[in-house]
């Protein structure tokens, strides 16, 4: 016992000078590869196995937010902590309250290993941003990078140091609520907005202004039966690798530090025990270094899978499969040490998932500066800091997509001498700020009302609900319509409720809820001009709206400075530059739509009647994927391939001259598509495979160059391999999905 207890004490003595020789050091420097695995290494070596199993165990304290939150620390929370059996909190929060925490863990444990701090920042946290779905709608990554690492400075101030985001799920079917939370429908958009974000929220981790990013969730959630969350995915290994796996791709390849398993099965295996996705593809595959987390419960419900008898049973198969970090079943911390004890779960595999956790920790710098999170003066200065909501507004100022502008209507002019704003969303604070909106408090956000108001002071301007966002009552009808009477213009504004989309909120109909379509009809009676705002974390089935009301702006739920960003577009103090990343279908019954569909054996063809179509429904889009309008115009040239016939190791360049032939300055979304002609296995009529972004001038043109290699060209072939076939392709260029010109090239 004595000589145990000798080797203990100088194994800690050895371990707290390796510890204070680097507490010297330059905090913002960050420590080399070598330093940390030697550093690791170390304080695993004095682990016990239930300290171990405690370092893969996170659980949810609650927002913690409020000044006597430090008080409220629950008894259990304390114990755990000082007994090493918690690694990681969500949803604790605020400079204080975390560095209470901390503290505990770093001075009264037995090992002082410092806690991570983890929490939704899906479009921020006190500052909210436009959601994701909306920013996805600029298609530009350097803004969302820029948003992304501001809200991270946001979170970091207010003691966090990991983010449960970017979601970087596919959604082809918006029933599904999540939708809201990613970049609709196309992988390489999501691809390139996985990777934009990912960069934004890590950024230097040296520093204290930057957090862990976590791509979630792994794999094809957004591929769910019906549209409701959380159940079955039925897909072929192709699809999953070509449309729902290429942005968790990019965001590893762009450096994400942790992954997050999704609820859902895949050909009958649960992801949170599924080898096959999180040790075969994501580590083998790919040499993905950083740590797996659960998502909530989600290695607990293994068992109401069927694939688990008990909770016991599924810590084995989660923690064997390659599931590091166990988000609130508690089932890693209550069975992992006698797992190991019974040889079902190996001593090398729990070893392998600490370091994972410890060398995400140690990135961070918080082994040597745990409370650098902790500066209340920094939160005091960062939170609601004008940076952070100058970079709110532009985020929803690019976010806007123009969906209809018939005989130019928009923008409108600031004499107008009278406007009513009419409908549900017209003045709400609430519901711009959409789901997962966090510490967000709807006294900050400016509603389309006030956005009018203070843009056009002059202007008599009356304001009617007219109904409910999902009632029934048509009461306030007349008011509405003798307000539109009364005025030169009408700007309605319809949509959901902020939390009609997000987790949980599946919906069996896209249509507009409650009577909303019935106002504006009664509305477009009177014969004055309307506008349409639409407020929704989804696309909306607005068939007769479209066909009907000569102006639409999709506005999604932008956040805090909604009805500015939207007023400043609506009066030209900025021409919207926004395109659609998901398609909108005329009616639900067209779901699911998606511009990089298969042909069939039949093509729709109207003058075929044994074709595929409906009969009751055109088979075209609302509105395509990519589309979006400008208050000026572009035209695109034809064109120009710099050859005919390339080789597999050749590249081809792709030119087009693109014009601003209108009477505003603005911005275009040039897009590239691509289809294989003739295959071994079928391949979409069209895959984007490219954009650019640019700003002309009116009157100003240029020449956009586009580079496709192989690598643009390849697909999974039938045995699952990787590869470019010869033959004849066709590539797009164009201001959307549906309107593109072509040209036809060979690969050899």
């Amino acid at each position: 016992m004595k000589k145990s207890f000798r080797l203990l004490f100088i194994s800690l003595v050895s371990f707290l000078f390796i510890q204070t020789s680097f507490l010297q050091k330059n905090n913002q420097k960050q420590l080399n590869n070598t330093d940390i695995e030697r550093r690791i290494d170390s304080v695993l070596s004095l682990m016990t196995s239930e300290e171990k199993a405690g370092q893969l165990n996170q659980l949810s304290y609650g927002f913690g937010w409020g000044p006597d939150v430090i008080l409220q620390i629950p008894t259990e929370y304390t114990d755990l902590i000082r007994s090493g059996k918690i690694g990681s909190f969500l949803n604790a929060t605020g400079a204080k309250l975390t560095r209470e925490l901390q503290r505990i863990a770093v001075e009264e444990s037995r090992l002082k290993i410092p806690l991570l701090f983890g929490f939704d920042v899906i479009h921020g946290v006190k500052t909210i941003f436009p959601v994701p779905l909306a920013e996805a709608s600029s298609w530009d990554p350097d803004l969302v990078q820029m948003s992304a690492s501001l809200q991270a400075k946001e979170a970091a101030s207010l003691g966090i140091h990991w983010t449960f985001a970017p979601m970087v799920d596919i959604a082809r079917d918006p029933r599904w609520g999540r939708i809201v939370e990613g970049s609709g429908e196309d992988p390489f958009l999501g691809s390139e907005m996985a990777a934009a974000r990912v960069k934004g929220f890590q950024g230097d981790l040296s520093s204290n202004k930057n957090i862990i990013a976590c791509a979630k969730h792994f794999a094809a959630y957004g591929g769910a039966e019906g549209g409701r969350d959380y159940n079955t995915v039925d897909i072929s290994e192709r699809t999953l690798r070509e449309i729902y796996l290429p942005p968790f791709k990019a965001a590893v390849d762009a450096g994400a530090q942790t992954i997050m398993c999704s609820f859902n099965e895949i050909s009958g295996v649960p992801s949170s025990s599924n080898k096959f996705l999180l040790t075969d593809i994501l580590r083998n595959e790919w040499k993905f270094n950083g740590f797996v987390v659960s998502d909530w419960n989600s290695i607990g419900e293994l068992v109401n899978h069927g694939v688990a008898a008990n909770l016991k049973e599924a810590a084995m198969l989660a923690i064997n499969a390659g599931v590091d970090m166990d988000m609130e079943s508690r089932s890693y911390v209550t069975y992992l040490s006698d797992l190991v004890k019974e040889g079902k779960v190996s001593e090398d595999r729990l070893n392998e998932a600490v370091k994972r956790i410890l060398r995400i920790k140690f990135k961070l710098g918080l082994f040597d500066t745990p409370y650098k999170y902790c500066n209340e003066d920094a939160e005091t200065m960062t939170v609601m800091s004008q940076e952070i909501q100058d970079a709110a507004l532009l985020s929803a100022q690019k976010s806007i997509v123009l969906l209809k502008n018939q005989n130019g209507i928009l923008p409108l002019k600031k004499d107008l001498k009278s406007i009513a704003i009419i409908g549900p969303l017209a003045n709400s604070k609430k519901h711009p700020l959409g789901s997962w909106e966090q510490m967000g408090d709807s006294n900050d956000v400016i509603t389309l009302l006030d956005g009018i108001k203070k843009a056009a002071p002059q202007a008599i301007i009356s304001h009617v609900k007219g109904c409910t966002i999902k009632g029934k009552s048509k009461n306030d009808f007349p008011l509405a319509v003798e307000a539109a009477k009364n005025s030169d213009i009408v700007i309605l504004a319809l949509g959901e409720e902020g939390h009609m989309s997000g987790e949980a909120r599946s919906r069996s109909s896209i249509e507009l809820p409650g009577v909303q379509n019935e106002l504006a009809v009664e509305l477009f009676k009177i014969g004055k001009p309307i506008i349409v705002v639409l407020m929704n974390g989804r696309p909306l089935a607005i068939n007769w709206i479209a066909e009907n009301i000569p102006a639409i702006i999709e506005s999604w739920f932008l956040g805090i400075k909604s009805g500015q960003a939207i007023a400043d577009v609506i009066f030209g103090d900025v021409n919207p530059g926004g395109k659609l990343p998901v398609t909108f279908p005329r009616a639900t019954g067209h779901i699911p739509i998606y511009y990089n569909h298969k042909n069939t054996g039949r093509p729709s063809n109207p003058l075929d009647y044994f074709t595929s179509k409906y009969l009751d429904l055109h088979l075209t889009p609302l509105f395509p994927f990519g589309y979006g309008l400008s208050y000026t115009n572009f035209s695109y040239d034809e064109i120009q391939l710099n050859k005919t016939k390339i080789k597999m190791d050749d590249t081809l360049k792709v030119s087009v001259n693109v014009k601003n032939t209108g009477n505003y300055d603005g911005e275009e979304v040039v897009q590239l598509y691509i289809q294989d002609v003739t295959a071994s296995i079928t391949r979409p009529v069209k895959e984007l495979k490219g954009f650019k972004k640019i700003f002309l001038k009116k009157g100003e043109s240029r020449d956009v160059e586009f580079i496709i290699t192989k690598n643009e060209l390849s697909f999974y072939d039938a045995s699952m391999k990787w590869i470019a076939e010869p033959g004849s392709f066709k590539v797009f260029a164009g201001s959307n999905s549906a309107d593109a010109q072509f040209k036809t090239f060979e690969l050899d």
